[in-house]
C-alpha cells in the first residue's frame, strides 16, 4: 500500500510515517517510480508504534522493543529491554504521584484550608 493509504488506515499523518521510517520503526520497499510501498503489516505497526509513544517512550526505545513483538524474537536483548521499560514505567509513576501532590495542594489553597504565607508568617492571601 503507498504511504497515503496508510495513513488513512492509521490516522497517522504522511510526515509521521516518514519520520517512523526515518527513526528505524518502520520499513518499506521502493516501488520501481521511487514511491514507498507498505505491507499489510505496517498497520498493525504503526497503531502499535503510536500506543509506544502515547505512553511516553522515546523512538530509541522503541526502536528497541519492535523486534521483540516479532514472531522469534532475540535472545536475550528483551529481557534487558523490559527492565528499560519498567523503569520508565516506575519513573512515570513516580512523577504521577508528585502531580497527585501538587494537586491536591493546591485544591486545599483553593478551599480555604491551608493559605500560602508570607516569610513572616502571616497569610499572604485569602481563597
Amino acid at each position: 500500500m503507498s504511504i497515503g493509504e496508510l495513513s488513512r488506515a492509521t490516522g497517522a499523518s504522511t510526515r509521521s510515517l516518514r519520520y517512523y521510517e526515518d527513526q528505524g520503526l518502520l520499513s518499506s520497499n521502493r516501488r520501481s517510480n521511487g514511491y514507498r510501498d507498505y505491507g499489510e503489516e505496517a498497520v498493525r505497526q504503526v497503531a502499535f508504534i503510536q500506543d509506544l509513544f502515547r505512553a511516553g517512550l522515546p523512538s530509541q526505545i522503541i526502536r528497541d522493543i519492535l523486534p521483540c513483538t516479532a514472531p522469534t524474537p532475540p535472545a536475550g536483548e528483551c529481557t534487558q529491554l523490559l527492565a528499560r521499560v519498567r523503569q520508565i514505567r516506575d519513573e512515570l509513576a513516580r512523577q504521577e504521584q508528585q502531580i497527585a501532590q501538587r494537586r491536591e495542594m493546591l485544591d486545599r489553597y483553593l478551599s480555604g484550608t491551608a493559605a500560602p504565607t508570607s516569610l513572616g508568617g502571616q497569610p499572604h492571601c485569602s481563597a
